[in-house]
């Protein structure tokens, strides 16, 4: 699972920045030539709008990252951040 957090401006779906984020960063993986087979994203992804104060709070909650997915699967975590937010629908 990849974390990124994003000021997006207001011409710019997230659907669009999700796809062109997918697009470029693939093409920039396989081209240097190190993976076998090619990288590809998943289809899906998950996107979440957060009030500028909480910024600082969800930067160190990117930066955990690694340490983090010692401990939970990037599926559970997901799972657990639609739960929270009531939106298993």
């Amino acid at each position: 699972m990849l974390h990124v957090l994003v000021s997006l401006p207001s011409d710019l779906s997230v659907a669009e920045a999700a796809q062109k984020l997918k697009s470029n960063t693939s093409r920039m993986l396989n081209a240097t030539g190190r993976f076998t087979p090619r990288f590809e994203w998943k289809k899906s992804y998950g996107a979440f709008s957060i009030s500028p104060s909480h910024k600082p709070v969800l930067i160190r909650y990117i930066q955990r990252q690694k340490q983090h997915h010692q401990k939970t699967t990037a599926d559970d975590e997901f799972k657990r951040l639609l739960k929270t937010y009531d939106l298993n629908k």
